[in-house]
């Protein structure tokens, strides 16, 4: 497990190692969703010591709050139906996640959950979030990094911080995705596994200065397969399974 960065040679050039030479930042998706009730701070808390990052999902409820739940219904997860969006907080409050105690939490809650060593990313799951999700960040130690689907999203946080740590999640179009990657100045690119495997996709990443993160690994073949592609970090669901 390491920080997030790849290896240069003298004149600045990204290089790949050998997987036994490199550290891979190992990353909690949604606090290790098969392990821990997603995105509630009991996943949180018990998945921090195992990882170097966890990843968490925003999106605005309908009274205007920024949660912390990744679909768009609350169907899957809830008792619920409806959708986020249209929900208020008063509402999404009393509901349990899962077949747990664990409530949704808002997002400035989860964030102070998470203990300051262990980093965090936030996926931003639409626009319009910018303003509130750079201050809740800002009032934790963590480091964080943003990530998101929407180039719009990624394009609202850089233009109230020329300084944020973004990338761009994507599971098609290499090119297109580095493009907007870099065009957007960040600092990674979280693409499915698929697309790194028997590929350039990460030597091509590397080359343009961005670190490659890659979701979501469920077994230990795939996670060895995905380091030797050379990624720098890793998405799972249970932080056991490499």
């Amino acid at each position: 497990m390491s920080d997030q960065s790849t290896e240069t040679d003298g004149d600045g050039t990204a290089t790949e190692t050998e997987a036994t030479d490199r550290d891979v930042r190992l990353i909690g998706h949604r606090g290790c969703a098969d392990q821990y009730p997603e995105n509630t701070l009991l996943a949180v808390r018990e998945s921090a010591p195992h990882v170097d990052m966890i990843e968490i999902d925003v999106q605005r409820c309908g009274s205007g709050e920024l949660v912390v739940f990744h679909d768009d219904e609350l169907d899957r997860l809830t008792d619920a139906t409806g959708s986020v969006s249209t929900t208020d907080w008063e509402t999404l409050s009393e509901l349990t996640v899962l077949d747990s105690d664990q409530r949704i939490p808002l997002l400035v809650a989860l964030l102070e959950a998470v203990p300051s060593e262990t980093a965090v990313n936030v996926e931003l799951k639409h626009e319009g979030m910018a303003d509130e999700v750079l201050e809740a960040a800002g009032a934790v130690d963590n480091e964080v990094l943003f990530s998101s689907f929407s180039p719009t999203a990624l394009r609202e946080l850089r233009e109230r911080d020329a300084d944020a740590p973004l990338a761009f999640v994507t599971n098609e179009s290499p090119e297109s995705s580095r493009s907007i990657a870099t065009d957007l100045d960040c600092v990674a690119i979280n693409p499915d596994y698929e697309m790194v495997l028997g590929t350039s996709f990460v030597a091509d990443a590397h080359d343009e200065g961005l670190a490659v993160n890659t979701w979501t690994i469920d077994d230990a073949e795939t996670a060895e397969r995905v380091v030797d592609a050379g990624v720098d970090g890793l998405f799972v669901d249970r932080w056991d399974v490499v």
